[in-house]
């Protein structure tokens, strides 16, 4: 008995440091599930698995070698890969609410309502993007210039089926439109939705990129999305997105949460 006690006294800390790699494995693979590395990395991680264990038990010692001199070849591999989803995890953690302040103009928030629903009920497709903590300034540079103060009547004529930037994305700033005619990074994610559109793809991608927010308007059926931290939110009608918008820029209350079915983790 004394004997069990040293050894659990002595190894005390190796069920800890396998729940913490454990909950920390599961929480990258539910990260990087569904995107293009992922793939990538189970092919890598299986390979490498595999060689190790052959050459650890047939004693091939070049091979051992070998993976052992690579190692760091294999991290900066791993590095370049998944550039997008460390970016993404950095982006994340810069933009948390203990590093940043909320957006503070009620005002706007009433006034992209407003807009948004006028352009679903005319039925014009629309991409805006808002500007939290994250400079959207190098998304800016691919679109037109405008750095005007928002106005509906504005946003209306540029996402206006006719006109020459009703393409590209908006980005709003405060209480500004700061571009319009914006090319939006696209997501590179393989579960998605096969009828979400270009828009809807460009909405998620910027909001895997940055902290903004992409509000995504369909032009075939009308309906309105927003995109946030990878997730995409969508059948809003006015009050619940009014509310919507109000929790994830202003942080209030929300009180009509969108149903499970209605939102698309991404």
């Amino acid at each position: 008995m004394e004997a069990v006690w040293e050894f659990v006294r002595g190894n005390w800390t190796v069920p800890i440091e396998i729940l913490i790699l454990a909950v920390g494995l599961y929480y990258i693979y539910t990260y990087l599930e569904g995107t293009r590395g992922a793939r990538i990395l189970i092919g890598l991680a299986f390979l490498v698995i595999v060689l190790t264990v052959v050459s650890t038990l047939l004693n091939l010692v070049v091979i051992s070698w070998l993976l052992r001199s690579f190692s760091l070849f294999f991290i900066i591999a791993l590095v370049v890969i998944f550039q997008p989803e460390l970016r993404r995890a950095l982006t994340e953690l810069g933009s948390h609410r203990l590093f940043g302040s909320a957006f503070e103009n009620r005002e706007t928030i009433e006034e992209i309502t407003d807009t948004v629903f006028d352009l679903a009920g005319k039925g014009f497709g629309a991409l805006i993007a808002i500007e939290r903590e994250i400079n959207l300034k190098a998304i800016a540079e691919t679109g037109v210039t405008i750095d005007c103060e928002y106005s509906k009547e504005l946003v209306l004529t540029i996402f206006q089926p006719k006109t020459v930037l009703h393409d590209g994305g908006l980005i709003v700033s405060g209480d500004r439109i700061q571009a319009a005619g914006c090319i939006f990074p696209l997501t590179q994610r393989e579960n998605l939705d096969r009828n979400l559109g270009l828009r809807h793809r460009a909405g998620l991608g910027l909001s895997e990129e940055s902290d903004a927010l992409a509000i995504v308007v369909s032009e075939e059926t009308g309906q309105v999305s927003i995109c946030h931290n990878g997730i995409i939110e969508r059948n809003f009608n006015v009050d619940k997105f009014r509310n919507r918008l109000s929790h994830l820029l202003l942080l209030e209350k929300y009180e009509d949460r969108a149903d499970p079915d209605e939102s698309l983790e991404a």
